[in-house]
């Protein structure tokens, strides 16, 4: 799986309610909180992200409360996955639930700018800053991770797991 895409670059402890705000939590479709994604801490990002766009932050990105609300928001609004120097525990299991791919990389995410364009090769854990020529390495996924994320989420998974079965 691999994605490319321009960059918007976020600081230490983007918290859930930065990424969605408390008071869009009465909405459940993925549409209707892409809409009013990151708009607390970046009143742009909805109306420039496209499709394929990547998210690169510092430390302890989607801490705060463990709603599922926030990693949905996210990859509804088109993010194809987010580089981090590290996560909050809960939102990586919450984004690897909904399919949305997570990469730590300290040394990527310090070589990354707002606007830069990056690929990512999830199986090999590589990302390439095309705007700088620089390449890193994160961890890739175990097996049974890559199978989650691929299969769009854990209930995408189970269901064809279960449909395999029969």
């Amino acid at each position: 799986m691999t994605f490319k895409g321009t960059v918007f670059k976020y600081g230490d402890n983007v918290d859930t309610d930065a990424i969605i705000p408390a008071r869009y939590l009465n909405l459940h479709e993925p549409a209707d909180l892409a809409a009013h994604c990151m708009e607390d801490i970046d009143i742009d990002f909805v109306s420039k992200v496209k499709a394929g766009d990547i998210i690169a932050a510092d430390s302890n990105f989607g801490c705060g409360s463990s709603r599922e609300h926030a990693p949905v928001a996210i990859k509804a609004s088109g993010i194809s996955c987010v580089i981090a120097k590290s996560f909050a525990r809960i939102f990586f299991r919450n984004a690897i639930n909904i399919g949305l791919p997570l990469l730590e990389c300290a040394e990527a995410v310090d070589n990354i700018k707002a606007g830069d364009k990056v690929e990512v090769d999830l199986a090999a854990g590589k990302i390439t800053n095309l705007s700088n020529g620089k390449s890193f390495t994160s961890k890739p996924y175990p097996e049974f991770m890559m199978q989650i994320v691929n299969a769009g989420g854990l209930v995408e998974y189970t269901k064809k797991k279960l449909a395999g079965s029969r």
